[in-house]
């Protein structure tokens, strides 16, 4: 096989946390995906039974829970560490966040069911793609966005501040501020104005 780090003294997860090609297999980011399941599952059987403590157990799965902000479980994620949750911000049922990249959601969003929102990116060139390499790509929200339910968010996408995903979506590049985007690939179909007061 190839010896893709020649040279690079670095550890897998530095190159995972670098966002450069990695293989994963490193043993420090195993024990943290195996402490991200672990918490994840605590969450939804706390969560589950109504027992007091299941806030706690996301605010420890999650690199950052804002104020009043709410998931409903069950929640799939890599790490966990890597993904920031806004204020205010409703998460419904199933959520996968692949966090290999930092996922940033803003603050008074609405995330619906079955939402997918995934950082890993795998090389095109089949044999590293054999070899196990793969990267990653940060995502971000931004305040006030709202995914319907099935939306998938590819890696590298931001979203503005206040714009609609259609559900069902497949949003594989950036959606600007104040509009709704639809369909696989999602595209802009019309600006957000005074029109939708009151929907």
């Amino acid at each position: 096989m190839t010896d893709y780090f020649a040279g690079d003294p670095r550890t897998n997860r530095e190159r995972m946390l670098a966002g450069d090609l990695y293989i994963a297999d490193d043993p420090e980011s195993g024990r943290i995906a195996r402490r991200a399941l672990q918490l994840a599952d605590a969450y939804y059987r706390a969560e589950a039974d109504a027992e007091a403590g299941a806030e706690r157990l996301l605010a420890e799965l999650l690199g950052h829970l804002g104020d009043g902000a709410y998931v409903k479980p069950p929640l799939f994620v890599d790490y966990g560490e890597n993904i920031s949750i806004g204020a205010r911000t409703f998460v419904n049922y199933n959520l996968t966040a692949l966090d290999v990249a930092p996922i940033t959601i803003g603050e008074d969003c609405q995330i619906g069911p079955n939402v997918q929102l995934l950082t890993p990116t795998h090389p095109i060139d089949p044999q590293p793609r054999r070899d196990k390499l793969e990267a990653a790509q940060p995502i971000t929200l931004g305040d006030n966005v709202w995914l319907g339910g099935g939306v998938i968010v590819c890696p590298g996408v931001t979203i503005g501040d206040n714009s609609v995903i259609g559900a069902g979506a497949v949003v594989t590049r950036d959606v600007p501020a104040n509009v709704v985007a639809v369909g696989n690939p999602a595209r802009v179909i019309r600006e957000i104005g005074p029109q939708d007061a009151g929907r």
